[in-house]
């Protein structure tokens, strides 16, 4: 298993996509925003959703060069037309947008349509969180969840992100997994997941990776899940006019186009106090939480962004280990657009 340095993994990356014929600004954008997620250690959204997009690229299903446009700008809220465009790409102008229309207005709700893949999306609810403000970001997904009490996919991981200045940070699917970790098991040969990850192709519950992979990921908590996947897919795909439910492709789809929805909402903090004081208040909320007698088999309480961040500062410094089936997968990708490995990185 190599262990790799974040900035010679991104140089690498950013060459492939370069390769793929992305524009150098936006392979740069991308390159970031997924070694930025195997840094946090959610390799799940990391280079392992490099070769897909490559595939995409390649086969003309996504328009690299394309940078959409606005639709639509009505006080606080804007409507994007994302053009197939890079998901990254549209995620960067979204997230510029919404802090912008925040700072003049108090808050912004910025929609896009016809976007791709973009990657984890707490990368993008913490370019708000830098401006001071309080990013939530969600977006649709390919229809590999059946609602409650199907046996079809419908929708996708939906997943929900809120980032605030302050220790707290929220990424989460509305699936029990991300269908990340479900490839990610496939992809290194791991026979087996955990109980309540997945269904198979007939919707029977499986811990059979093989079967997982071809099969479908399980709402988180039942009808629970099921509502939230409906909220996120009416917030972003409903709203913005965009593809919803199973119209959504994916990027292990080859002859469709994805044609994702995402939402972008920022609330800016000083409008309602300082945004140091509502940073103490953040802290000061973390701590009682952590202040929690931790429960029988644990050491601590922890908060939502803690583990991402342990790891981050560990893989900082040491590397970000890269697990064997990814690593052959991203080399193969390399050889496919003609770009040698770095010798470091052999």
């Amino acid at each position: 298993m190599p262990v790799i340095s974040a900035e010679v993994l991104t140089r690498f990356v950013e060459e492939i996509l370069l390769a793929a014929q992305a524009p150098a600004h936006k392979a740069a954008i991308a390159a970031s925003s997924l070694v930025a997620s195997n840094l946090r250690g959610v390799d799940s959204h990391g280079i392992q959703l490099l070769p897909f997009y490559v595939d995409q690229l390649l086969a003309g299903e996504m328009d690299a060069h394309a940078d959409g446009h606005v639709i639509s700008e009505t006080g606080s809220c804007l409507l994007f037309d994302g053009e197939n465009g890079l998901g990254q790409w549209v995620g960067d102008v979204c997230c510029r947008h919404a802090v912008r229309i925040a700072a003049a207005q108090g808050m912004a709700l910025v929609v896009a349509r016809e976007s791709n893949h973009f990657g984890a999306a707490a990368w993008w609810a913490q370019k708000m969180r830098a401006a001071g403000q309080i990013g939530i970001v969600t977006c649709n997904a390919s229809p590999i969840v059946p609602p409650w009490q199907g046996k079809e996919g419908r929708m996708g991981t939906n997943p929900i992100c809120m980032s605030v200045p302050g220790p707290w940070l929220l990424d989460m699917a509305t699936t029990t997994v991300a269908a990340g970790r479900i490839f990610k098991a496939f992809i290194n040969g791991q026979p087996e997941i955990p109980q309540g990850w997945a269904f198979d192709k007939d919707g029977v519950p499986t811990t059979d990776t093989q079967k997982a992979y071809k099969g479908m990921l399980m709402p988180l908590g039942g009808y629970k899940g099921s509502g939230l996947a409906m909220m996120v897919e009416i917030l972003c795909s409903v709203l913005s006019g965009g593809a919803m439910a199973n119209e959504i492709g994916g990027i292990r789809v080859r002859g469709k186009k994805v044609r994702n929805s995402q939402m972008f909402m920022a609330i800016d903090v000083a409008r309602f106090m300082p945004v140091e004081e509502f940073t103490a208040r953040v802290e000061q909320l973390v701590a009682l939480m952590k202040a929690t007698p931790a429960a029988p088999g644990y050491d601590e309480v922890m908060v939502a962004g803690d583990p991402e961040w342990r790891t981050e500062a560990e893989r900082k410094q040491n590397g970000i280990p890269i697990a064997d089936g990814n690593w052959d997968n991203l080399c193969k990708t390399a050889a496919r657009v003609q770009v040698a490995v770095p010798g470091q990185l052999q």
